[in-house]
């Protein structure tokens, strides 16, 4: 089954760095997160992705040119000819397809400009910046078991700040701190997606998670699998700094791999 992987947002919330490379290029102990993300799925056996870029999306194309090169021992040999000789190559099991699928075009858009390399088949679906620890193959089977045409991953993510309660004439009649039920489910990506959902995308200018989603869900064809393990995005300096910090002490909880 085919991933499709969604690279080509600007990530504005997080300037500091997309301002010379797409979002998820920006890296997490020394690899992009799209690698992180992608490690993911193959470990747990797929291996096959389509990257819808967009931003700069020549560096996402040059990175997986010279992808040996970033993982190997190379010595370039001056003497004479030009010579460049490839140590102990490390590889994956991948075939990689970089799209461009526009400067503006909104996540639905991106999804319909790659009908053309999934087919009429299932399709699995993720955001280029955001990490998880879900059991994928799980993931396929709970999708496979209830026959409906879309599911999404979902998790519970904390309010962040104080709690109002507030009357009809603005007086705060209560305040208190948060606290971990005041969370709510929210979409984190990680889709398992039946070929039916491009007929409910019209073009450039449709964001998925709007009126495709939205439709579905009325539908009944669109499910919720519940993760209550690990899942973060990569919106702000803070949150890439808190995934560095996890990586180099050698606690990334999505790390599966070897």
């Amino acid at each position: 089954m085919k991933v499709v992987l969604l690279a080509g947002g600007l990530g504005t919330r997080i300037s500091e760095e997309s301002e010379y490379k797409p979002k998820p290029m920006i890296e997490i102990g020394g690899m992009p997160i799209l690698w992180h993300i992608m490690k993911e799925y193959s470990y747990y056996g797929f291996n096959e992705f389509i990257i819808c870029a967009g931003y700069k999306q020549q560096i996402i194309k040059e990175w997986f040119r010279n992808y040996f090169l970033y993982t190997s021992d190379i010595t370039f040999d001056l003497t004479e000819e030009y010579k460049m000789v490839v140590h102990d190559k490390h590889t994956e099991p991948w075939k990689v397809t970089v799209v461009d699928t526009g400067l503006n075009t909104l996540t639905g858009g991106r999804i319909k400009r790659v009908q053309k390399y999934i087919g009429d088949h299932p399709f699995m679906m993720t955001y280029g910046d955001g990490v998880c620890d879900v059991d994928i193959r799980k993931l396929l089977e709970y999708h496979e078991a209830h026959g409906k045409m879309a599911t999404l991953t979902s998790v519970m993510v904390e309010q962040q700040k104080g709690i109002l309660d507030v009357s009809g004439d603005n007086a705060v009649r209560s305040f208190r701190e948060k606290s971990s039920s005041d969370g709510a489910l929210i979409n984190a990506g990680y889709m398992v997606l039946n070929p039916e959902v491009f007929d409910y995308i019209e073009g450039d200018q449709t964001s998925f998670e709007r009126e495709p989603l939205e439709a579905i869900a009325r539908q009944g064809e669109l499910m919720s699998y519940r993760h209550t393990g690990y899942w973060q995005c990569m919106d702000t300096k803070k949150e890439k700094e808190a995934l560095e910090k996890l990586w180099a002490e050698g606690k990334a909880p999505w790390k599966k791999w070897k």
